[in-house]
């Protein structure tokens, strides 16, 4: 496919955003200036992406020619050469052909990571806290920060259910995958007859709502103080410090009890509430779509089995895709990335058929 006319749009667009940035009160709306920096850090990772693509193409033409020579030393050298750069091409490929598609908003977004315990009593909490520590060693890896906003530890050491905040470039983007119902077979440590046990837990992610999202008006809310319960976080304590806010019109609830304060608390929580109305809002756009164009891929459906950890076979098999890898500890510590990478490919197919419908 030829990208050329479409690379000269985003190079032209891309000069129309540095001239608006370049502007003495660009940074007045904190909104517009937001949404226009993150579009340019888009575009220049697609044309950046675009030129590395022209020179690694050149480079295999390049050794392609010198493989067809008299010497045979460097017709050798050449043809070696010529395997890694094409893999390298066939990444680039797919790294501009994603970016050329239309985009989600929110793919540039922070986003909130909510893990539940589901089936399985004790064994699921425990499972719960080692997906947590999954996705904090991912986004160390990645260079993004996490932050706790809630969290309810079990009595086995688990957690019963854990939001995090995770910041940084396209976090979203990458995050999306996870969303659904992760499923471990293994040997509980309490299991006195070796039988293999099956728990669950279930991951959603939600992009960060900002205020232009979801407006949350004063009379839709009732805001209560609570006395914080369970062990917590580190500056849990006894005091009136946690909150608990309901959204009459929907009757959705938050508790935030991890912030240092009451007020820390409201703060957390009212994020926390407008991530999920506003992913209310997307899953009902989401659904209005035709059977025929919605997406498995990266829907964020939390009913959906989308991963199962067999610690027997070391084995971890994502059902989406049908794709299995036997790295299930290099996994367990943050290394997701051929799960990823796989289901960008996947859905980049299904959106491209998908424009191919529209």
């Amino acid at each position: 496919m030829d990208y050329a006319t479409l690379i000269e749009k985003r190079t032209t667009r891309l000069a129309e955003i540095e001239e608006m940035m370049s502007v003495p009160d660009f940074f007045n709306d904190q909104s517009t200036s937001t949404a226009i920096m993150r579009e340019h850090r888009s575009l220049k990772r697609l044309l950046e992406g675009w030129e590395k693509l022209q020179l690694v193409k050149s480079d295999i033409e390049g050794n392609e020619e010198l493989a067809k020579g008299d010497d045979a030393d460097f017709a050798a050298m050449a043809e070696a050469e010529l395997p890694p750069l094409r893999a390298q091409q066939e990444k680039l490929e797919d790294l501009v052909q994603y970016s050329l598609l239309p985009r989600n908003a929110t793919e540039d977004r922070d986003a909130l990571l909510e893990i539940r315990a589901g089936a399985g009593g004790d064994e699921a909490s425990l499972f719960a806290g080692e997906l947590m520590k999954l996705y904090q060693r991912y986004a160390d890896n990645r260079g993004w920060k996490c932050e706790h906003l809630e969290s309810s530890p079990s009595d086995v050491g688990g957690f019963k259910e854990v939001i995090m905040k995770i910041s940084g470039e396209e976090v979203f983007r990458y995050l999306k995958y996870e969303s659904g119902v992760h499923r471990v077979q293994r040997v509980p440590a309490t299991e006195t007859q070796g039988r293999i046990h099956t728990s669950t837990v279930t991951v959603a992610v939600l992009p960060e709502a900002e205020e232009v999202d979801v407006q949350l008006r004063p009379e839709d809310l009732h805001i209560q103080a609570t006395r914080s319960g369970g062990s917590g976080g580190q500056h849990v304590n006894t005091t009136d410090s946690a909150v608990q806010i309901t959204h009459l019109p929907s009757g959705l609830q938050v508790k935030c009890q991890d912030g240092r304060s009451q007020t820390q608390n409201k703060a957390l929580g009212l994020e926390i509430l407008r991530a999920k109305l506003f992913e209310v809002a997307e899953r009902e756009a989401h659904d209005s779509y035709s059977a025929q164009r919605k997406s498995l891929i990266g829907s964020g459906d939390r009913s959906e089995k989308i991963r199962t950890f067999n610690f027997p076979q070391s084995r971890v098999t994502d059902h989406r895709i049908n794709h299995t890898s036997h790295n299930i500890e290099g996994i367990l510590n943050g290394d997701i990335n051929e799960f990823t990478e796989h289901l960008q490919k996947a859905e980049m197919e299904q959106r491209l058929a998908e424009e191919e419908l529209a």
